[in-house]
């Protein structure tokens, strides 16, 4: 089920609203684990059971690792964390990765005239999310930063609350633990608060990213020995806008449905694309993300405090685990990597923090984002050969133009959302609108407000209505 579904918009939300508001106190979090675990069901299905079981196991294993005042038994709860942690790890690398190893070793094996089987499973929604919110669960038990949830339902609503479940925001358990076992008094202000978020991201999805959609797939569906300049950058700047205003317009939701449900989810993004070095990028885009990586890898890798070369090896780590995070395939991990690379060479020239004046800014504004937009052509590419026919003609000019599909995908309306979907590019770095809609109590706020739950809302629903919404780009990951 997606947030941009009539299912969803029409029937699951307001029912779950309202039950939360008819409810007592203390049984909301009961019906939000049970909504969120029928929400799950409905699009996962048989895995459901695969989420259900890592939740079993994570609930009654975390108690134990609790330290005690003495801390006598330090060393059995460091094994007892690494076997829960292996665990959840064996679980997404068997679904997701099985595949893609099997296949590797299937390659390898016909050098050599041997024949192996390849294994193919269903990926489920999802998982590479929940597996991450059960090892910051556990962990932060374990270094006794938040004590373990008693209350089972508590714990479910944690990890399968919906609005975060199949796409984040990665919420790490200490960001909400505080929030789970309060009767929270659901206010209507609450609503309030959320509901333009809420409007503020299916407009972005619904209105943005789907109409560049036939774009961009026309773009990189188009033949190798077709391919021009002119459709390769289309292609590439189309995604770049495309996959911000799918991701970010799916954060606004899910921000704005847990304030609905009286829960405050970490933002995830912050002007990504104003960013004036790949560093700073990595600081505003996907933040829970590079928050979870920081806290649960680099830190423990040991960070910057031991010199630069271990520095620049744990930032190479943290990137090619990044990548293949996102997906079993060689274009994700060149992708890490491209990423990695870019993050040591600025670390290790100073770049990363080096002032600039306002001419300066501007020019390394125009980089940062090519070099970004480059990455994401890897990134969105089937495989290696076509990533690199794309980027090997965004690099030779001709006066070819566009072909007839990509011509035609690109109409007159598309074409206008594409222009106003660039200002993405030129908009200040500090003025963020999602966080900006609930906090703000100035007139040009309550006017954005406005007009996105009379507008923006309801041209985004009849356009839902109407059929014309996708999938949403990180559910596959």
């Amino acid at each position: 089920m997606s947030f941009a579904s009539p299912l969803f918009l029409w029937y699951f939300m307001p029912a779950v609203l309202l039950a939360v508001l008819i409810a007592p106190r203390s049984w909301r979090n009961g019906v939000i684990a049970v909504a969120s675990l029928v929400f799950y069901a409905s699009g996962a299905g048989g895995t459901t059971l695969l989420l259900l079981a890592c939740i079993v196991v994570n609930y009654l294993v975390a108690p134990a690792l609790q330290p005690d005042e003495w801390d006598l038994e330090r060393r059995r709860k460091r094994w007892l964390l690494i076997g829960v942690i292996s665990f959840n790890l064996s679980i997404l690398f068997v679904w997701k990765y099985a595949g893609f190893a099997t296949e590797q070793a299937a390659v390898l094996a016909s050098w050599f005239g041997a024949d192996l089987p390849v294994v193919e499973l269903a990926l489920p929604i999802g998982i590479s999310f929940y597996t991450f919110h059960h090892i910051s669960y556990v962990v932060d038990i374990y270094r006794g930063e938040r004590p373990a949830l008693r209350n089972p339902v508590s714990f479910v609503t944690y990890i399968a609350m919906f609005p975060q479940l199949v796409a984040g925001p990665i919420i790490r358990y200490r960001e909400i633990a505080d929030q789970l076992p309060q009767q929270r008094s659901h206010r209507l202000d609450d609503i309030a608060a959320g509901l333009p978020r809420f409007a503020l991201g299916l407009a972005k999805k619904v209105i943005v990213a789907d109409s560049l959609a036939p774009v961009v797939n026309a773009c990189f569906n188009t033949p190798a020995e077709d391919m021009t300049f002119a459709i390769a950058w289309l292609g590439a700047i189309g995604y770049t806008l495309q996959l911000y205003f799918d991701f970010s317009g799916y954060s606004d939701m899910a921000i704005g449905l847990g304030r609905m449900l009286g829960f405050r989810l970490p933002e995830n993004f912050a002007r990504p694309y104003s960013s004036v070095t790949v560093t700073e990028f990595w600081r505003r885009w996907h933040m829970s993300l590079s928050r979870w990586f920081r806290d649960y890898v680099y830190i423990p890798l040991g960070g910057n405090r031991h010199g630069a070369v271990q520095t620049y090896r744990n930032l190479w780590i943290i990137f090619l685990l990044t990548g293949f995070w996102h997906g079993a395939a060689w274009t994700f991990v060149l992708w890490g990597v491209f990423h990695g690379a870019l993050l040591v060479f600025e670390r290790a020239t100073g770049r990363d923090r080096a002032p600039a004046s306002q001419g300066g800014r501007i020019a390394r504004r125009l980089l940062t984002t090519g070099l970004v937009t480059i990455g994401w052509v890897v990134f969105r590419s089937p495989d290696m050969a076509a990533a690199m026919n794309v980027l090997g003609n965004m690099l030779v000019p001709d006066l070819d133009g566009l072909s007839i599909e990509v011509g035609d995908a690109l109409n007159n309306q598309r074409l206008l959302i594409l222009v106003a979907a660039l200002s993405a590019f030129f908009l200040p770095a500090k003025s963020v609108t999602g966080p900006y809609l609930e906090s703000a109590r100035s007139r040009p706020a309550a006017v954005l407000r406005v007009a996105l739950l009379t507008v923006g809302l309801w041209y985004a629903a009849i356009l839902v209505a109407t059929g014309t919404f996708s999938p949403f780009l990180y559910y596959q990951f």
